[in-house]
């Protein structure tokens, strides 16, 4: 359902500013319930976002800037976030503003609300979404999962590799895929290790041999752990010198299906080094019912049933 998506996916199609283009296509928006999607450009001292529509302003009055927001269940920080930044709204109504000119009233609520209706309500765990990234914590990654509805992938659940902080993951807009993991109040909990493939998948980019570069994890007296991949680490000899979320060019020394363990030859460490935010998804929509990254003759089993 195109127009669930995150916030900002309908911005710029040929579409939606098909809807922006006069009175009578925001008319017909408003007739048909179309959700829109515009730039908030101010949101005034009332927390009323004003919407540049582009053939004329928009104002979608505070209690209709989020679900939530009249309940107290949303702060107002979910609408000084928007500025600068693409809003969902439906048309609800036209008035005229204080110099006498046609202003359109819309509602991002409203089209929340249908998001929940007819997207959110019917999914169920296993299913793969696209999300948005919104903002960081230490805690975890808030993702917008359609309209400008927030849902939570805590850190443990972004990839097996351990991080630090989502930001050595993720960044601010970054559009990711997660799968719901179920639901906690209403709200759609979400994982995202799932999707970045088994420890033979991960294991099957690399060779014995081979030298590349990692990302230093974690330093630990008996070794240092360098990330290949998302949901793949593996260890090295303990070093002084390292230091965690450095680069490191590393010689593949051997890969150990059986213990899923990899054993790694530190070569040299750097900052600043260039790094991909691009995300290797082995799996990227559709649903699953479970997944085990453990290989099948491992002792350990590392599992998610959904």
């Amino acid at each position: 359902m195109t127009e669930y998506l995150p916030e900002g996916f309908l911005f710029g199609t040929a579409e939606n500013d098909g809807c922006l283009n006069s009175f009578a296509s925001l008319s017909e928006c408003k007739q048909n319930g179309r959700i829109v999607e515009a730039p908030c450009i101010i949101c005034d001292s009332h927390h009323n976002l004003v919407i540049d529509l582009g053939c004329m302003r928009g104002v979608i009055p505070r209690e209709e800037g989020a679900v939530g927001i009249t309940e107290g269940t949303t702060k107002d920080i979910a609408l000084i976030s928007r500025v600068n930044k693409p809003v969902c709204f439906v048309v609800k109504d036209f008035t005229h503003d204080e110099n006498g000119e046609v202003c359109a009233v819309l509602s991002r609520r409203e089209a929340q609300l249908k998001c929940n209706k007819e997207y959110i309500s019917t999914l169920t765990p296993g299913d793969v979404i696209p999300a948005r990234v919104t903002h960081l914590e230490q805690f975890g990654c808030f993702v917008d999962i359609g309209c400008g509805i927030p849902s939570l992938i805590p850190i443990d659940l972004i990839s097996v590799s351990r991080i630090s902080h989502p930001s050595d993951r993720f960044c601010v807009g970054q559009d990711i895929k997660a799968v719901v993991k179920g639901f906690d109040g209403g709200r759609v909990c979400l994982s995202h290790k799932e999707l970045l493939g088994t420890w033979e998948q991960n294991a099957a980019m690399f060779e014995q041999g081979e030298t590349v570069t990692g990302i230093v994890r974690s330093v630990e007296d008996y070794g240092v752990f360098v990330e290949l991949a998302p949901n793949l680490a593996g260890l090295a000899e303990p070093r002084g010198d390292i230091r965690v979320n450095q680069h490191a060019s590393v010689y593949i020394k051997a890969l150990i299906p059986e213990k899923m363990k990899i054993k790694l030859i530190i070569v040299s460490a750097f900052d600043n080094a260039f790094r991909s935010g691009k995300l290797n998804y082995f799996i990227s929509e559709g649903h699953i019912d479970s997944w085990v990254y453990s290989c099948p003759n491992a002792s350990k089993l590392i599992q998610t049933i959904f």
